[in-house]
């Protein structure tokens, strides 16, 4: 007999995500996918929502960014230890991948929200004795490996998934929820389960047992360009899945040109799936046309990423908003100058940040640029030091600038780590008027305090990859606004000289931004507002909250999914 372990409800919605970033000390994440899924599930645990997450444990974490004497990113493993932080749970369940069955055992984080309520994310774990050492190290490195690991690590997250919910006694779910493609097999052991309620096997598979999963699950696309959605030969599902489930994915369209897609495999089976910025959906839509394609913007979760000093103005100001971040709006009633001495508060704690971990003194009073995302191409890190020599004149002219960047290339991605090198050569140049610092092993803890001391968030990416971005988001709760392309949530946030500025226009056929408009603006505005109109930068700083912050959080996120999604986007 099974053990029990979950409470005797339904869940509404099971979240399943490869990636998730809840605490420092859970390295269960790389970026942006992460951070957003904790963010939404810390407004689920705040509203008390009917929900569970699924995830996988990697033991080894996604990497601990390390510079070293040349400049080069080094990779290293995290080094951390699950039971400091999670619960073992007693149960136990199999799942076969490849010739094996292998052994899952899960942990559990329970996530209290600022009410009390709670929900539970369960870390799927492969690291057991009596599994193959090969199978052990599936719960190893997060996008480790190559494309057989990778859709073993699906497998392990999608139909180990389901059967630990199985056997934590979650046998009623309403919806499953897939963020990204890496979770799409959840359908597939859906199926199984259908068909297996038959009294014996039916090919090809009815309609309506294809339906009657379709109904069950909805799916969210981060994803704007075709080589960042998962796809796997035939020959490898046959060999990772078993040649009966390749014939089961076959016989429901989902191997198509001899591949398997995953994310047209979790559009497929799910009665909605949403974009997440309303360009995004555009994008998203022209890739998968015969999908209809909503849109629910990104947000984040607004009490996680406020700084110190101003979640005390807040608490005092504003009584009610980390539990209504609608309130937030109100900030306007909030003297100028309780602002002003807050946002200085955030950006000596980014001062001091930088000082202890690289002995570098910036100025408080000198314009302070962040600039921290993951480090590839198409994010044009390193567009704002095109010129130097023009850069560095508007410094002396107009006022000193500190540009303090931060942000790991993804291990496999060359590009991105010649691109760290070269922002850790410019740093180690530049100095005078002009001054850059580059902040190795990009965290949560370095976002938040980068997010909130910086006076000006600045993104560059080339249009339209810019899916939403989340890092603005945060920043715009702190007063900071942005300097940015406009590309994925800024298009819906800037309003521009109001909540911050835009490099370039936002029609979707204008050509990308080049960094002679970005100076343009920096030259022409910014440095101007910054060193000598503070009533207008105030204002600025008033309306970054106001508009934005109360608007892109993950508050408002989750009631646009329960809506929209969960219970807008079901079967008719």
């Amino acid at each position: 007999m099974r053990r029990m372990v979950a409470e005797e409800r339904r869940a509404q919605v099971a979240y399943f995500t490869m990636e998730v970033a809840l605490r420092e000390d859970l390295p269960t994440y790389s970026g942006g996918l992460g951070v957003l899924a904790g963010d939404f599930l810390m407004s689920a645990a705040d509203a008390g929502a009917d929900m569970l997450a699924v995830t996988i444990l990697h033991r080894q974490g996604y990497l601990r960014q390390v510079i070293d004497a040349s400049g080069s990113q080094v990779d290293e493993p995290v080094v951390w230890r699950p039971e400091d932080v999670l619960e073992l749970l007693a149960p136990r369940t199999t799942v076969r991948i490849g010739s094996r069955s292998v052994l899952v055992a899960a942990w559990r984080l329970v996530v209290t929200g600022a009410t009390g309520e709670s929900i539970d994310v369960y870390f799927l774990d492969t690291d057991l004795p009596d599994n193959h050492n090969a199978d052990r190290d599936l719960s190893g490195r997060l996008y480790g490996g190559d494309n057989e690991y990778r859709l073993r690590q699906e497998a392990l997250l999608g139909l180990g998934g389901v059967a630990m919910l199985r056997e934590l006694g979650h046998d009623a779910v309403d919806t499953y929820h897939m963020n990204e493609g890496h979770s799409s097999l959840l359908t597939l052991a859906l199926l199984e389960e259908r068909m297996s309620e038959a009294s014996n096997a039916v090919h090809p598979v009815p309609a309506r047992f294809v339906d009657s999963v379709r109904k069950r699950c909805v799916f969210t696309t981060h994803t704007p360009v075709p080589a960042g959605h998962d796809r796997f030969a035939d020959g490898l599902v046959k060999d990772v899945l078993g040649p009966d489930r390749a014939q089961l994915l076959d016989e429901i369209g989902c191997i198509v040109d001899g591949e398997l897609n995953m994310s047209w495999l979790g559009m497929r089976m799910s009665r909605a799936a949403n974009a997440v910025s309303q360009r995004h959906r555009e994008v998203a839509q022209a890739m998968f046309p015969t999908v209809p394609m909503l849109a629910v913007t990104n947000g984040v979760h607004a009490h996680r990423w406020v700084s110190a000093p101003f979640r005390e103005l807040f608490d005092k100001s504003i009584p009610g908003w980390r539990c209504n971040n609608d309130l937030l709006r109100y900030v306007s009633q909030i003297d100028a100058a309780e602002i002003a001495a807050a946002h200085q508060a955030s950006k000596q704690l980014l001062l001091d940040t930088v000082a202890q971990r690289t002995d570098r003194k910036l100025d408080p009073a000198a314009l302070t640029i962040g600039a921290a995302r993951r480090v590839t191409p198409y994010k044009q890190t390193t567009m704002i030091f095109s010129d130097l020599e023009r850069l560095t004149r508007a410094a002396q002219s107009i006022g000193p600038v500190q540009i303090v960047c931060a942000g790991k290339a993804h291990p496999r991605d060359e590009e991105g780590k010649a691109l760290v090198s070269e922002l850790v050569r410019i740093a180690a140049a530049v100095r005078g008027p002009l001054d850059v610092v580059f902040l190795e092993d990009y965290d949560l803890d370095l976002a938040a305090t980068l997010c909130a001391g910086s006076d000006i968030w600045l993104n560059t990416p080339l249009k339209p990859l810019e899916a939403s971005g989340t890092s603005g988001m945060k920043a715009a709760l702190n007063g900071v606004p942005s300097l940015s392309v406009l590309d994925g949530w800024w298009l819906e946030g800037c309003v521009e000289g109001v909540t911050g500025w835009a490099i370039g226009n936002g029609a979707a056929g204008d050509n990308d931004p080049v960094a002679s408009e970005l100076y343009d603006k920096l030259e022409s505005v910014v440095l101007p507002v910054f060193y000598g109109q503070a009533l207008t930068l105030a204002g600025i700083r008033r309306a970054a909250i106001a508009l934005n912050g109360s608007f892109f959080n993950t508050e408002r996120m989750l009631r646009e999914y329960s809506s929209v999604v969960y219970k807008g986007g079901a079967v008719k």
